[in-house]
């Protein structure tokens, strides 16, 4: 079953080439939402996990567009915070409300001024869908992130759907993701779980 073009259910266009690129080496052609020119049906990420959450994009853009698709889903998670400030699968919405890219930034920052520079981790989860009889998903160790701190004080460099990145610092460097090489970034951006995933199944 060999598929080379494919939907990356998503519309951040950040995140779309940060896959391409982690990709890369696999020959795919991955398009996000925005490529499609039509109406996006409305996804309502009500599940209780990130592996439930992509599993709902997934099979809804399958429905919708009628081509191989994935999505992902993250949660993030704090060392030492108070478990009602624990963001897990409620990166972007806190308190109720959807926060854009300032206020997402301005609320972590505060939350490593409050507590002292965080450690935090990402735990991600991915489903791919192919056709209704091929459906696949994972949410594996492999697929988290590296642990990081979350600081106060944010780099200079910010891009548009990654704010938290520029008060991201690599814990083995100690420099900010935004200092990082280009290939060390991509790595941080799509851990090597996803290269391994799609390797397993995109046969």
């Amino acid at each position: 079953m060999i598929h080379t073009r494919i939907l990356y259910g998503t519309g951040n266009p950040a995140k779309l080439e940060a896959m391409r690129r982690r990709l890369a080496p696999l020959g795919l052609e991955i398009i996000g939402l925005k490529d499609l020119n039509t109406v996006i049906p409305d996804v309502v990420e009500d599940g209780r996990t990130s592996l439930e959450n992509a599993r709902k994009k997934a099979l809804a853009y399958y429905e919708a567009f009628q081509m191989p698709v994935f999505s992902c889903d993250s949660g993030l998670y704090i060392d030492n915070i108070p478990q009602d400030k624990q963001p897990g699968i409620h990166v972007r919405t806190i308190g109720g409300k959807y926060l854009n890219d300032d206020e997402m930034l301005a609320h972590y920052a505060g939350l490593a001024k409050e507590y002292g520079d965080l450690t935090a981790q990402y735990r991600n989860a991915i489903c791919l869908v192919l056709d209704e009889a091929h459906v696949y998903e994972a949410m594996e160790e492999s697929m988290a992130s590296e642990k990081f701190i979350i600081t106060q004080k944010p780099h200079p460099m910010r891009k548009k759907g990654f704010p938290l990145d520029s008060i991201s610092i690599d814990i083995k460097t100690g420099e900010y993701y935004y200092d990082l090489a280009g290939d060390e970034l991509d790595q941080v951006a799509v851990e090597d779980g996803f290269l391994t995933f799609f390797e397993k199944y995109l046969k």
